[in-house]
């Protein structure tokens, strides 16, 4: 099959080139990929810096959408010509993918491929920050940063969907799109300090949920910003990791949680059930169109450089896809 290789280095590296076609397990789907996305992962896994989990495709991609073209002889809920999306722990960038059978979701007929491409990463990413590892709840604040990122515009649209109040840092440019999602504050990073406008916008009280991937230089305005009982949830660092002259008294005092997690490690077992819960919660909301990724722009996988060098500029507002064509 065709696939985009890479070397570990520059965007430039990153090539059309020859790659063996997976074959599906007794219980998982071939499936012919017509869109994929682009995640950070995707950038730091091109440089060097995030190896795949052992056994996972060493092609880039953790997400994908298609066609189904072969199942395993105990598959049971898909046949050939259905319509899915799912979540990949590699691969995505790929004319064929493999894909276990419970870890597929549906697509609908109306659904652009590059929409339901769109969809897994950022989807269960967010929704495992806010649920399964913070338990938002209704009537809850949370602070989401990189608030216009993929992540950041999923985690407003399934925020909202549970209830809860939402705050987001993001540049001055992208303010518009969070709050037209359902942000009630977004904050300019780039100009404001966003513990003293969490602080003046909660009357002092705090947010009860943070979901950061900025890491280090957020760390103490973080703890200042969170409530009694709140909790944090860390997906990445990319201001940095270490960190220097923070009190963890607060953390002490107010009954702080802070969590660490990633996704792409996971069990299958945990991989399941998270697309599971997903799905109950919130596909029906994303196929009658009430939530949907916000797509920044779609390149031709060919100009897969070109793309990436676009996510590392920062400039993008959602998410960029990459269709996969003939």
């Amino acid at each position: 099959m065709r696939a985009i290789l890479h070397q570990s280095g520059s965007a430039d590296t990153l090539h059309l080139g020859e790659y063996p076609t997976p074959e599906p397990g007794s219980t998982e789907i071939l499936i012919k990929v017509a869109a994929t996305a682009l995640n950070r992962a995707d950038i730091m896994q091109r440089k060097g810096h995030y190896p795949p989990p052992a056994g996972a495709s060493p092609i880039l991609g953790l997400e994908m959408a298609g066609t189904v073209v072969k199942v395993g002889n105990e598959v049971r809920k898909w046949a050939i010509g259905d319509r899915v999306c799912g979540l990949l722990a590699g691969g995505g960038y790929a004319e064929y993918a493999v894909l276990h059978e419970d870890m597929a979701l549906p697509v609908p007929a109306s659904m652009e491929w590059t929409v339901a491409g769109a969809i897994p990463e950022t989807f269960l990413t967010a929704y495992q920050a806010l649920f399964t590892i913070a338990d938002l709840r209704e009537g809850e604040k949370v602070l989401l940063h990189a608030g216009a990122s993929g992540v950041g515009t999923a985690a407003i649209q399934l925020a909202k969907l549970a209830g809860a109040e939402v705050l987001v840092t993001a540049s001055g440019p992208k303010h518009s799109l969070c709050t037209e999602l359902g942000a009630s504050r977004a904050v300019d990073y780039q100009k404001e300090d966003f513990a003293k406008a969490v602080a003046e916008y909660t009357e002092n009280q705090g947010v009860n949920v943070i979901v950061d991937v900025i890491g280090a230089p957020y760390f103490r305005q973080n703890i200042d910003s969170l409530a009694p009982d709140g909790r944090m949830v860390l997906l990445a660092f990319m201001g940095g990791y270490k960190i220097t002259d923070v009190s963890l008294i607060p953390v002490l005092m107010k009954r702080l949680s802070i969590t660490g997690s990633t996704l792409r490690s996971r069990s299958l077992s945990y991989k399941i059930k998270l697309t599971q819960d997903f799905q109950s919660f919130a596909w029906e909301a994303i196929t009658d169109g009430t939530m949907a990724p916000v797509i920044d722009s779609v390149f031709d996988w060919k100009e897969a450089a070109e793309a990436h060098r676009r996510m590392e500029a920062n400039t993008n507002a959602g998410k960029i896809v990459l269709r996969v064509t003939e």
